[in-house]
């Protein structure tokens, strides 16, 4: 058997089209889905830091999606306790608190129902509980008068990534 330099080149050459034709189409569901989402930017440079992302269908973006929520929503509960535990003013301690009573049942029951609801394909049930979770962000952001809302930041990221899973989860449900 006669081996050419020429045959492992040309293989390499194959592997290498491959991957580049692979991350394309990958890119380009990741800008055809968030292009149909309220926020292209956040929904493509959200998927986009995910390695999963690559390898995924819109229903597994959708459950990045999903996570990504959650670990807001938990990095935001965990702050308003950080802020609870400084003694805060007077006026910021209720509404802080009220917050804290809206994320919990988020971060602990109604988010990772939703993942799970996500992981088993009742999508229905995982809008449902993802939608929830972007209504007590903004439940949150309210309960605060004033020029003093030390949350507004998180709120509006929880909020946005939660309207983002929910319209790629619309996507999955046709």
């Amino acid at each position: 058997m006669k081996y050419s330099i020429q045959t492992p080149l040309l293989v390499l050459v194959h592997l290498v089209f491959l991957i580049v034709q692979t991350q394309s189409q990958s890119t380009d569901l990741l800008s055809k889905t968030c292009k149909k989402t309220p926020y292209y930017d956040l929904c493509l440079s959200s998927l986009q830091s995910s390695p999963q992302s690559s390898n995924s269908d819109i229903a597994g973006l959708a459950h990045i999606m999903a996570d990504l929520v959650l670990s807001n929503a938990t990095d935001t509960l965990d702050y308003i306790h950080s802020l609870l535990k400084q003694s805060p003013e007077a006026d910021l301690q209720k509404p802080l608190a009220n917050c804290a009573e809206l994320y919990i049942p988020v971060v602990k029951y109604t988010l990772p129902q939703s993942i799970d609801a996500l992981s088993n394909g009742h999508y229905g049930f995982a809008n449902y509980g993802i939608s929830d979770a972007a209504k007590e962000a903004q439940a949150c952001e309210k309960g605060f008068s004033g020029s003093t809302k030390p949350l507004t930041d998180r709120n509006t990221l929880v909020s946005c990534l939660s309207e983002v899973a929910v319209a790629i989860i619309n996507l999955v449900l046709g």
